[in-house]
């Protein structure tokens, strides 16, 4: 098949509406009618309410209702009592934003407190073995580890991270004859659905979704929060829509966020380089009222050939938020982990860190004893370590300089699993030859609303000035969450898989049709580019077709899923990054010169996008590594530093010199677009290779996140 839209280094197609302003977000829009609902959170971490006084805010001009009564909503977290600081008490609806910020703030409650604990290293909490993450082991890893000729034992932590997108937690909730409207700051319009119609008790066909436009997400986006629910139930109550649009502060208490962490990282390997054991035990922070974990221990077990291996998972249950997912979900640290032991590693043997993983490379995925679909990592590592210059770097920690600063190179491998879901799409072609294509996705900030339709133009052999991807609304066909790195292996192959078949059914047609010059042809012989069915000579067109059968469109709704894939394959995607820090040792500060990573993942639908995502995902890891970390009061639950005065993200200033490649491949066994997932993976490896160079630099292992300037100090 000839490709004209697909690897095209594309603009992406709702650019000028974002940056004309005319794109609108969940809280820009216009709805007839509509009043202000703003979240009055509790201030104790454990307890229940004894008292809640609204006169003085029901008294407050512009207020016109408080609603303090959540009994008949069902929600993540009890609703009789107070399982988390910052848990919603009350609602002020308002004839305007600032009476209901006003009113909310003359809500008074006092309290019943129960003794609460909000740190997870404290001795008195038991930790426990979530269902879903059972020990693992293979071989022998204690015995091996006993005879192990080098050994590498660390001890590693992370601090907490929240999500900070620049569009905050938004929705305005409508009713009309029963059924409900939400324009939602969702990554998944359905999934809301379900959760808003079952903690209403009202059935989801009765609820419709929009997310059209995102202003970033990063997991945030991906469950259905208490302001959602609680816009559509004061919606109900006062029988007009409301909006609630949470502040910066209460964003951090009212979702969740990347979980903190502790991790015990042991390896044996022989003097050779050969690692012959690993034991990775790892504990996070939970909340009581809900059990969360994710992919730490995935790579860990996975991603070198190490034929003793354990790992065991624990979380440890408090009284906070439940965590929830954030980019590169729990892999990303279990792999700050490993990487970070590996590198230690090759310091102790005396090996080249790229060296020393290319010694330990699988024939095959250790785990589930399957064979890979692809996996180009030795690419990954020649191709990045070529444009890195990986050559230059000294072995010796501090033996490099620029004037009074210390300069060190240091790398990492990061891989995340290639998610297929099952999915949806319907594709229509009108009169004039355009087409339209829908799915219930959403575009956070990746551009999926460019690539798909890029595969879409491709299969209708269509330019792809005429094809249009619709997505943002839970009424379109099925769609899986746009989290996980799943969407365009998921709901670009729905896309392909139903354009192939809409373009089938007009080859079809045609060759049915004893009016068209298709006439009798073989459709396997009939080829079509930009809109024009040819065989032999012969032409027909898709306005063609519709016009002589008298109808203004044609469409048809397809299904895709990967099935019984992955009891087959292993399919993963991989990288490689280099990163050269400085670091000033008065001073303690780290400054990143700059990174390059290089990735197998799978067929790349567009160039531009890609490395947008590549370079995303490094800005997130050089926060992870060296700035972001949630500061807990825990007195009392308070979180400190809940404003992005006092949560310290990346700034252009932080990133001065970030690239990356992509291996020329494609994944055809993982799904039909040969795909892997691109938005996880990005920030897998930036943390350790950040903190393997602070160590070539300085020669201090420092294994805490963030890396602070005391601990260089």
């Amino acid at each position: 098949m000839a490709t004209t839209a697909v690897r095209q280094p594309l603009s992406r197609v709702d650019a000028r509406r974002k940056v004309t302003g005319t794109a609108t977000y969940s809280a820009e829009h216009r709805i007839e009618g509509l009043l202000y609902g703003v979240i009055v959170n509790g201030t104790v971490a454990r307890g229940t309410v004894s008292r809640i006084s609204v006169d003085a805010a029901l008294g407050h001009p512009g207020v016109l209702r408080v609603l303090t009564d959540f009994g008949k909503l069902q929600l993540a977290h009890p609703v009789d009592r107070l399982a988390f600081y910052g848990q919603p008490i009350a609602v002020v609806v308002a004839e305007t934003l600032e009476a209901a910020t006003h009113g909310a703030s003359l809500v008074e409650a006092t309290y019943e407190r129960q003794d609460a604990v909000t740190d997870f290293d404290d001795p008195d909490i038991p930790s426990q073995t979530p269902e879903d993450e059972p020990d693992y082991s293979r071989g022998n890893p204690a015995g091996a580890l006993a005879s192990a000729q080098v050994k590498v034992d660390l001890e590693l932590t992370s601090a907490r991270e929240n999500h900070n997108p620049i569009e905050l937690p938004s929705t305005i909730a409508r009713w009309q004859d029963g059924r409900l409207t939400l324009w939602d700051k969702t990554q998944w319009s359905q999934g809301a659905a379900r959760t808003v119609a079952g903690a209403l008790g009202i059935a989801v066909t009765d609820v419709r979704v929009h997310n059209e436009f995102l202003g970033g997400g990063f997991g945030s986006g991906i469950q259905t929060y208490d302001h959602v629910v609680l816009a559509a139930f004061a919606a109900r109550e006062v029988d007009r829509p409301v909006k609630v649009v949470l502040t910066r502060r209460q964003f951090y208490y009212g979702t969740g966020f990347r979980p903190a962490s502790r991790h015990r990282m042991t390896l044996g390997s022989t003097a050779a380089g050969r690692v012959s054991a690993l034991v990775y035990e790892v504990r996070i922070e939970n909340a009581r009222y809900r059990t969360y974990t994710d992919g730490l221990t995935d790579l860990p077990k996975f991603l070198y050939g190490v034929p003793n291996t354990s790992t065991a998972y624990r979380i440890t249950p408090i009284d906070v938020h439940s965590p929830a997912s954030m980019r590169g979900p729990g892999v990303v640290l279990g792999n700050f982990a490993l990487e970070t032991a590996m590198d230690q590693l090759a310091h102790e043997l005396a090996v080249d860190p790229l060296e020393l993983r290319l010694r330990n490379e699988p024939t095959q995925d250790e785990v589930s004893q399957l064979p890979f679909s692809t996996r180009k990592l030795r690419e990954c590592y020649e191709t990045g370590a070529r444009r890195f210059g990986w050559s230059r770097r000294r072995a010796k920690p501090g033996s490099r300089t620029d004037g009074d600063l210390l300069i060190g190179m240091g790398m990492a491998t990061a891989s995340y699993h290639n998610n297929r879901r099952d999915s949806s799409a319907r594709a229509r072609i009108h009169a004039d030859g355009t087409a339209e294509v829908f799915a219930a996705s959403a575009d956070m900030g990746p551009g999926t609303t460019t690539s798909v339709m890029q595969v879409a133009a491709d299969a209708l052999g269509l330019p792809a000035s005429a094809v249009t991807f619709r997505l943002g609304d839970s009424s379109y066909p099925t769609a899986p969450l746009h989290a996980a790195a799943c969407t365009m292996a998921s709901v670009g192959s729905a896309a392909h898989t139903t354009c192939n078949a809409l373009k089938a059914e007009f080859i079809r047609r045609a060759v049915a049709d004893p009016n068209s010059p298709l006439h009798g042809a073989n459709p396997a012989d009939v080829q079509v580019r930009d809109g024009q069915l040819e065989t032999s000579g012969a032409r027909d067109t898709y306005r063609d077709i519709l016009r002589r059968a008298g109808l203004p469109s044609l469409d048809i709704t397809g299904n895709w899923g990967p099935g019984d894939a992955d009891s087959r394959i292993s399919t993963y995607g991989y990288g490689a990054v280099f990163a050269e820090v400085s670091v000033d040792p008065l001073l303690g500060l780290v400054r990143v010169r700059r990174i390059f990573a290089a990735y197998d993942v799978g067929r790349v639908i567009s160039p531009k996008l890609a490395h947008s995502q590549a370079i995303g995902g490094m800005v997130g890891g050089i926060g992870m590594a060296l700035l972001e970390g949630t500061v807990t009061d825990h007195r009392d639950g308070r979180i400190v530093n809940a404003s992005l005065a006092d949560y310290l993200v990346p700034v252009n200033a932080d990133v001065l010199d970030l690239d990356a490649a992509f291996i020329n491949t494609e994944d055809p066994q993982g799904d039909p677009i040969g795909v892997k997932g691109l938005g996880e993976i990005t920030i897998v490896g930036v943390a350790p290779a950040i903190g393997n160079a602070v160590f070539n630099a300085t020669g201090k292992r420092l294994t805490d996140l963030p890396i602070r300037p005391e601990a260089l100090l």
